[in-house]
């Protein structure tokens, strides 16, 4: 089968929507397809990043010192690269060290890995910030005298308090972990051709471009921003909910 124009340009396919590749693959499941898997490596990243940067945000602040010193410093070597390229550096020893008959069934998990990598720096510091608040509380002093245990009081007590700016950040980060896969897949060291996301889609797309066939890369561009901007909006409307001076 060739490929047909999008359904109301002149040659295309009513069957086909938003027409097919040069392969005879319809765009529209492409791009449903792609979305799957874009948004699944966003959401599994910004969890794993959360729960990190939660359990770090949590004991530094809690504890102080050393101890709050050393997870710190680690965070502020990992804000010092941009997050592109540290993403750049995992995938590319990963893709190194495995076998190359590896590497597309990997390159979830190595996605995942690398986007998780980069982001729990700004969980950790927010709630380090906030932890530092809440544990000269009355209700932290109170559970103490009762002899609650350190991490009783962290997760039960404190965490609980905690939690409003940090989902305003996974709304943000989850909109910027799409953007990261969706530009490693593009320079292709995200999802392969086998197993499209819609970075892949973009960049198979974009060889395309100049012969004609424009829309298999501009559907899936503008799926990926209408993605972005739904996810941006949907914190901005969180930060609202959650800012009590707006009540």
């Amino acid at each position: 089968m060739t490929r047909s124009t999008p359904a109301w340009a002149e040659g295309g396919d009513p069957r086909y929507l938003l027409g097919t590749d040069n392969q005879g693959r319809d765009v529209l499941s492409a791009i449903l397809y792609g979305s799957r898997i874009s948004l699944a490596v966003g959401f599994v990243s910004v969890v794993l990043a959360m729960a990190i940067g939660i359990v770090v945000g949590l004991v530094s602040g809690y504890f102080g010192g050393m101890v709050d010193a050393f997870f710190m410093r680690i965070a502020d070597v990992m804000l010092s690269f941009p997050t592109i390229l540290v993403a750049l550096l995992i995938s590319g020893i990963a893709r190194g060290a495995l076998p190359r008959e590896m590497h597309d069934s990997a390159a979830l998990i190595v996605l995942v890995f690398a986007i998780t990598i980069t982001t729990w720096v700004q969980y950790a510091r927010t709630v380090r910030s906030s932890t530092m608040v809440e544990r000269s509380r009355e209700y932290v002093y109170a559970a103490q005298l009762v002899g609650r245990r350190p991490f009783a009081i962290l997760f039960s007590h404190i965490l609980p308090n905690v939690m409003g700016p940090v989902l305003v950040i996974a709304t943000i980060n989850l909109a910027m972990a799409i953007l990261i896969e969706a530009t490693l897949s593009f320079l292709g060291v995200g999802m392969p051709p086998t197993n499209p996301s819609l970075g892949t889609l973009i960049r198979v797309g974009n060889e395309y471009l100049f012969s004609g066939v424009w829309w298999v890369v501009i559907f899936p561009s503008l799926t990926l921003v209408a993605l972005v901007l739904a996810v941006n909006l949907l914190g901005d409307w969180l930060r609202d909910a959650l800012n009590p001076k707006l009540r």
